[in-house]
């Protein structure tokens, strides 16, 4: 099982800055044809995701991780932690993302 602290709700997903799009006419009836397992990793997640991306993202995980759930969701984890890091740097802006604590020590020296 996946740890869940950290999470946003599932209200939250739609805070994005990412272009929205218009979903398929089938959109839920696509949801509900999904893999148990990966809606109810969608029901929780922190972006968006269509039916359609989903279901791509998770074949390929689940192919690489030969058939097992829990590898295939550690990866779906990982995927969407990589898309919230460009998000951030997007809308946070340049180095504000990811500083290590020496960079941010050197931030608050006072310059010459």
């Amino acid at each position: 099982m996946r740890p869940d602290a950290g999470r946003l709700s599932g209200r939250d997903n739609l805070r994005s800055p990412l272009a929205r799009r218009r979903t398929a006419p089938g959109g839920m009836a696509d949801f509900d044809r999904l893999p148990a397992a990966l809606r109810r990793w969608l029901n929780g997640a922190a972006l968006p995701w269509s039916p359609a991306s989903a279901r791509r993202v998770w074949v390929q995980a689940l192919a690489r991780a030969q058939g097992c759930e829990a590898t295939a969701l550690a990866a779906l984890d990982q995927a969407q932690a990589r898309r919230l890091a460009r998000e951030q740097g997007r809308t946070a802006g340049p180095g504000v993302a990811a500083r290590s604590e020496k960079g941010a020590a050197a931030d608050r020296r006072p310059r010459a």
